[in-house]
């Protein structure tokens, strides 16, 4: 292994673009409407929200741009975190989000791909846990070969996933039972819940603050990232906002709430239950792209704490192939953990997904916070990118984030605390640090 090797700079903003919008589309899609659906009164407003989703996630784009072209590192948000905050918060983001948060969503992907497999290919009792294991082993190992590979396969299943949604939306326009404009504008229900539906709509739309990550690694250091941020997410919300509206137009405002399966329903109204195959596999692809991204990305945030702590020194080893190998690793064999879990519990993800959130906009609250922190504490630092309507802009995705934290909070209840619990497991690893390494001297400036 040549332990000397380090980031290179050999992406192009269409492999980026490629990896944001691979991490964004997953199943959350197929899934999410018929939630937001029944949290809204109207059609309009459940087209707000998505819309209004895809601000907010611009808006962070342009915070997370500013420190990624300013503070470009591997270790993305860890980095930032630890320069605004120090290492032991940045620490504890890199133990939430490698115990949890990126290991969960792996096994979430896999385990949905696995369903969907299975109504293709039955490999019995535990097909789906069985589909969900070798997804997870076969995308691993590809990025374990290299980027070149990594990014390859992304960059080919983005256009098989965009292609499929953009059957999805042709099919809702075709079987349209729409008759005006004014559809759109009729209440349905006299009850709402706005704090609920940003929560599934901004769930749909995460991933984007992966890019981060790829700071190091894009060709076009200073405006790459910004470029890919704001291209991947506008095709994001356009492909969002095209597909909710041919689930309305096909199923109603009621009709997509009381669905379990809009986008299916949808598409086997337009093609008939014979092209059940054929949905099955669009929903594989999205997996496979979305479980691809997040390997990928997932284990960037794990090499940055290798590269600070001594006690995790092995992750934070660069292969000359391109990726940090112990990372992905000790990743693959996490997620395929929390599978093993699934199968013992019998028990679905969504405690997974509600323990997740509040950990998740904790840290993401922190981010925008470091945007103003780091403006005060370092004003001479080149900054090629910078938000614009400085405060403005970073004040508002603070509030929000805030906002969904408190809202995730008020969801999961219970579940937080669990989250919370894995969390605090991390300070077992800390502790053996402080007393047995001494720690790494600061990152230069």
């Amino acid at each position: 292994m040549n332990t000397a090797a380090h980031p290179q700079r050999t992406l192009s903003k269409f492999d980026l673009v490629c990896l944001i919008v691979g991490t964004v589309i997953g199943a959350g899609i197929f899934k999410a409407p018929s939630v937001v659906a029944g949290q809204v009164p109207s059609g309009v407003e459940f087209l707000l929200v998505w819309l209004i989703g895809g601000v907010i996630s611009v808006v962070g784009a342009l915070c997370y741009a500013e420190l990624a072209t300013s503070w470009p590192h591997a270790g993305g948000e860890y980095h930032f975190l630890s320069r605004a905050f120090g290492k032991n918060t940045a620490y504890f983001y890199a133990w939430a989000r490698s115990t949890v948060i990126i290991t969960g969503s792996m096994a979430i992907l896999a385990i949905t791909l696995g369903d969907y497999m299975t109504t293709l290919v039955n490999l019995g009792v535990y097909s789906n846990y069985l589909w969900a294991i070798v997804s997870i082993v076969v995308l691993s190992v590809i990025n374990f070969i290299g980027i070149q590979q990594g990014k390859w396969t992304q960059n080919a299943l983005t256009v098989l996933e965009v292609s499929g949604v953009l059957a999805i939306v042709y099919a809702g326009f075709s079987t349209s039972q729409m008759q005006s404009i004014s559809q759109l504008m009729e209440r349905q229900s006299q009850s709402s819940n706005y704090g609920l539906a940003m929560v599934f709509v901004l769930l749909t739309f995460g991933g984007w603050n992966e890019a981060a990550y790829l700071s190091a690694e894009v060709k076009d250091e200073r405006r790459g990232v910004v470029k890919s941020l704001v291209w991947g997410l506008g095709l994001v919300t356009l492909l969002y906002l095209l597909a909710n509206l041919a689930y309305f137009s096909t199923l109603g405002l009621q009709g997509m709430a009381n669905s379990s399966a809009v986008a299916s329903e949808v598409f086997m109204k337009a093609y008939g239950r014979e092209s059940a195959m054929v949905f099955s596999l669009i929903v594989v692809f999205s997996c496979l792209n979305s479980l691809n991204a997040t390997i990928l990305f997932g284990a960037r945030s794990a090499y940055a704490l290798g590269q600070d702590f001594r006690s995790f020194a092995w992750l934070g080893r660069w292969h000359a192939s391109g990726n940090p190998r112990n990372s992905l690793i000790l990743q693959m064999l996490l997620a395929l953990t929390v599978v093993g879990l699934a199968i013992l519990t019998r028990q679905g993800f969504e405690a997974v997904v509600e323990f997740t959130a509040p950990v998740f906009w904790t840290f993401i609250l922190l981010v925008g916070v470091a945007v103003i922190v780091l403006r005060r504490r370092y004003p001479e630092v080149d900054r090629p990118f910078k938000v614009p309507l400085y405060p403005l802009l970073p004040l508002v995705f603070i509030l929000v984030t805030g906002w969904m934290l408190w809202s995730s909070l008020m969801y999961t209840g219970a579940g937080a605390w669990v989250g919370m619990a894995v969390l605090a497991c991390g300070l077992l690893p800390l502790v053996w640090e402080r007393f047995y390494h001494r720690p790494s001297a600061e990152p230069e400036h």
